[in-house]
């Protein structure tokens, strides 16, 4: 009887080679380096008072509150605005809607003047060539319309309730009526007292 010998299996290594992964990854890496573009960081800016030392402040101070609009955002969707001081807020506190029936139709109204300045830009630029030095002076010109004297200064509140798309919303109206100067202010006591005769309830 022949003798059976033992069967011997080969072990083999299964090794993956990851060589070709480091060619491929500096690849996309370098891909994305040259199509992806760097955001700049973008500012708000802002116009100061005159300096002036002939300017009295009474006159500084009415100027400024015939200039001044406050934005209230409350819950539920709620928005009110008043003009000039807050302590005429009382008798002056309007509750209107977001879009262009509402908020934009009084704004645009309100900085009329530098929309009919912003229009007369827009296609003044439209037959030049673009270029760097064009870009600069279209924004030094476009600040300088935002910004000029008469034009309105917006104050935005949001109460606790109130929620993020609703802010979302009123900066676009900003943008889209040309207004330059305005700014974020706490809602304070005094805003609640206000809005509370309107029937708004806010949040414990």
């Amino acid at each position: 009887m022949a003798k059976q010998g033992k069967s011997k299996q080969k072990k083999m290594n299964a090794r993956v080679d990851f060589t070709p992964m480091v060619d491929m990854i500096m690849l996309l890496v370098t891909f994305f380096m040259l199509c992806t573009s760097l955001l700049k960081p973008q500012t708000m800016e802002i116009t100061m008072p005159s300096d002036k030392q002939d300017i009295k402040d009474e006159q500084r101070n009415q100027a400024k509150a015939s200039e001044a609009v406050t934005v209230l955002i409350a819950g539920n969707d709620r928005l009110f605005y008043f003009e000039g001081k807050p302590e005429e807020a009382a008798q002056k506190l309007v509750e209107t809607k977001y879009g262009k029936d509402g908020l934009r139709a009084f704004l645009l109204q309100k900085n009329a003047k530098a929309q009919v300045e912003i229009n007369k830009l827009k296609r003044e630029f439209e037959t030049r060539d673009i270029n760097e030095e064009s870009k600069k002076e279209y924004a030094k010109r476009l600040s300088d319309i935002k910004g000029a004297k008469g034009t309105p200064t917006v104050i935005i509140k949001a109460a606790d309730d109130a929620n993020f798309d609703n802010m979302i919303k009123v900066l676009d109206e900003m943008n889209i009526c040309g207004i330059g100067k305005y700014v974020i202010d706490n809602f304070t006591d005094v805003d609640k007292a206000l809005l509370t005769p309107k029937g708004v309830t806010f949040a414990q």
